[in-house]
C-alpha cells in the first residue's frame, strides 16, 4: 500500500520513514519521489486542526491516503509557546537558528526550563475522513546547544532520562520522540483505520 507523507521537511521525511521501516506492505512516498503538492495554510489554533487540515487536503489532491504531522515545542514558563507557531516563532522567514536565538533570548533569565514536544500525526483519506494521534515527550531547555544530529529545537531539548539532548541521540530519538510516540499509536491502529 502506498501512503503519501505530506511534508516538505526532509528531516521529517527521513525520520518518519525510519520509524515506519518495520511496517510491512506499506510504501511511504513523499516530495522526494517527484510528487508535487500545493502548500496548505496551517491556520488552526491546535496541532490537531493543522495536522488534520493538511492530511485531508493533500489526500484529496493526490488521491492517496496521506499522513501529515503538526508538531511544536511547548514551554511551561511561556504558557505553552511557541506551540503551533514553533516553525515560525521568529517571524515569516524563520530558520532553526533564528527560532532558537529568539527562544534563548526570551528564556535567558527564566529558571523554570520545563518543556515538552508535541506531535499530532493524522492519517487523511481522499474522502475527507481523518484519524489523529498525539504523542509527547517531556524535557528541559538547555542554555547552550548540544549535539549536531537534530533539527529545529532538538539541540536545546534535554531529556533527563538519557542525560542528552535530542540532537545527541538520533537513533534513540526515533524510538522515544513525540513523533515516534504519535506514529506508534497510528501504527497500532493502522489496520483498523485503513479498513474503516
Amino acid at each position: 500500500m502506498k501512503i503519501f507523507l505530506a511534508t516538505g521537511n526532509k528531516h521529517k521525511i527521513d525520520e518518519i520513514k525510519a520509524i515506519f521501516s518495520n511496517v510491512e506492505d506499506v510504501e511511504i512516498l513523499s516530495i522526494k519521489d517527484g510528487i508535487e503538492i500545493p502548500e496548505v495554510i496551517e491556520d488552526g489554533e491546535t496541532f490537531e486542526e493543522n495536522s488534520a487540515k493538511k492530511a485531508v487536503e493533500i489526500a484529496k489532491y493526490t488521491g492517496m491516503i496521506t499522513i501529515a504531522d503538526d508538531s511544536g515545542l511547548c514551554v511551561e514558563a511561556l504558557n505553552g509557546a511557541p506551540g503551533v507557531y514553533s516553525a515560525r516563532y521568529s517571524g515569516e522567514n524563520a530558520t532553526d537558528e533564528s527560532n532558537n536565538q529568539k527562544l534563548m533570548e526570551v528564556m535567558k533569565d527564566v529558571k523554570n526550563r520545563r518543556c515538552h514536544f508535541v506531535s499530532v500525526v493524522t492519517l487523511g483519506k481522499p474522502d475527507g475522513r481523518s484519524y489523529s494521534f498525539r504523542g509527547e515527550i517531556e524535557g528541559e531547555l538547555l542554555y547552550e546547544p548540544k549535539g549536531k544530529d537534530g533539527f529545529g529545537y532538538d539541540p536545546y531539548f534535554y531529556v533527563a532520562e538519557y542525560k542528552m539532548s535530542l540532537a545527541e541521540m538520533p537513533e534513540i530519538k526515533n524510538k522515544i520522540s513525540h513523533r515516534a510516540n504519535a506514529l506508534k499509536k497510528l501504527e497500532k491502529e493502522l489496520k483498523t483505520v485503513l479498513a474503516d
